[in-house]
């Protein structure tokens, strides 16, 4: 069995807006946090014409995902090949998929802001440890699947930007996912902290939060409010944690393991959050429902789908 994890705090799991802010980032998810160790994530603004963001050349390999505009990379494989990759991005998380780019194990980079395509914005880079080395990788927008999953006030879309199914790695795994005002996500709760081969895989997530205003809503209209959503976590026989977080734009939670979810999105905003997820097993996304729950999905078979998805933001607001 894997070995429990017991640290229960809400300071070690929640990690309000700035709190892991360094060196520049907004974000910065690493092994430098108590009982962290297999996977990361950088998020932060992007200037024209600046310095740029360095990521240095290391054991990790790396997906870079637009979240708000466009990214030029400047990267540096271990043999000394130097790739520049433009990514057009897009206006921000709630348009859509994104273009990004897979950095190898030893490639060094260096970001920036460009000028054309959705224009100057954030960017977020998901990490994860690792030896193997696979190919540099351009994924296209149009290559990205999306999925629609659950039914009913439970719908959601998903962006599989660096799934198994789309992207060679080692380790790393990431997507994200569009919940509609209103609906529940991470749901029914679930986890993956053990392997058990053929049935579940031990995983760490990490999940960053963005939300806006839903089409047609006051805030939509111009109406200030102060938006939050809620997220929960609880124990498993392997891991100790207990969460019920309101979380607010670019807040991060980590998931060490227990039983996860769901992820709520207020009636006002429309909630997205980011995923990555990395282990010392499989990379393989197999999961456990909480036993309370997991009848949940047999209920699906009988509620519509939300209409709202696939999801196409009509009204767009300013990000709160």
């Amino acid at each position: 069995m894997t070995e429990r994890t017991t640290a229960t705090t809400h300071e070690t799991w929640f990690h309000p807006r700035a709190s892991l802010a360094r060196d520049g980032w907004d974000v910065v998810v690493d092994a430098s946090l108590d009982g962290w160790q297999h996977t990361g994530l950088r998020v932060a603004a992007l200037d024209v014409g600046g310095a740029g963001l360095e990521l240095p050349a290391g054991a990790v390999e790396r997906l870079v995902v637009p979240l708000e505009g466009g990214c030029l990379v400047r990267a540096i494989a271990e043999d000394g090949t130097v790739h520049e990759v433009e990514l057009e991005g897009r206006a921000s998380v709630f348009d859509g998929p994104t273009d990004c780019l897979y950095l190898p194990v030893g490639a060094s980079a260096t970001l920036t802001g460009t000028a054309s395509g959705a224009g100057p914005g954030r960017v977020a880079v998901a990490e994860a440890p690792a030896t193997t080395r696979h190919p540099l990788r351009r994924i296209g927008r149009d290559e990205v699947p999306v999925e629609l999953r659950g039914r009913g006030r439970a719908s959601r879309q998903v962006h599989d930007l660096g799934t198994p199914a789309v992207l060679d790695a080692e380790r790393l795994i990431v997507c994200e996912v569009i919940t509609p005002a209103g609906n529940w996500s991470s749901y029914p709760p679930h986890k993956h902290d053990e392997e058990l081969p053929g049935h579940e895989s031990q995983l760490e997530e990490i999940y960053y939060f963005e939300l806006a205003p839903a089409p047609g809503s006051l805030e939509a209209a111009g109406a200030a409010t102060a938006p939050y959503g809620l997220f929960s976590a609880a124990s498993s026989a392997v891991t100790a944690i207990e969460l019920d977080e309101r979380v607010r734009d670019g807040d991060v939670a980590l998931v060490p393991g227990g039983f996860h979810g769901p992820a709520v999105a207020p009636p006002t905003h429309d909630l997205y959050y980011l995923n990555v997820m990395a282990g010392p097993g499989d990379r393989v996304w197999r999961i456990t429902d909480e036993p309370e729950h997991g009848w949940v999905r047999e209920s699906w078979q009988h509620e519509p789908a939300d209409d709202r998805l696939p999801y196409n933001r009509t009204t767009k607001g300013a990000r709160p």
